[in-house]
């Protein structure tokens, strides 16, 4: 029963995992992200910059920040601006995408294993296959 309930929940996690496609559509719109002063809320920008008032870099808005948290972005290490929900490389520097932090911490949280016969076994420790006794292999996160 117990690996039952392990497996139903495995499953849980690897559903919600692909929860940003619906109907098999990914959303590809281009979000406009905002941009504003740590001193001075009241200054807006829709692209990085400094602030006219004091100099100051502007910074993602705090919203902007908490949605790129929640949702499964790849960013630049050096160009912050550029982000993407799919890996690859910066257009600017070339430098690959990282994942954000937040994901990294969620994908080394929700490791699952499967079997290499019965891809319908997943659990979330490692061992063998309740199945067909075989070692049970990490499943990659895409």
């Amino acid at each position: 029963m117990k690996k039952v309930f392990i497996a139903i929940i495995a499953m849980l996690l690897t559903c919600s995992l692909f929860a940003q496609e619906k109907a098999g559509k990914k959303d590809t719109t281009q979000h406009e992200l905002i941009y504003t002063c740590p001193k001075h809320p009241d200054v807006v920008s829709n692209k990085p910059g400094k602030c006219p008032k004091c100099g100051m870099d502007l910074n993602l808005s705090s919203k902007e920040e908490m949605k790129m948290l929640v949702s499964k972005t790849y960013s630049c290490p050096v160009h912050k601006e550029i982000t993407s929900h799919d890996p690859g490389k910066c257009p600017q520097c070339g430098r690959k995408l990282n994942l954000s932090p937040k994901e990294q911490m969620k994908a080394e949280a929700t490791k699952i294993y499967t079997c290499p016969m019965h891809p319908d076994v997943a659990l979330d420790k490692d061992g063998k296959c309740p199945k067909c006794g075989m070692a049970l292999v990490e499943k990659k996160s895409q």
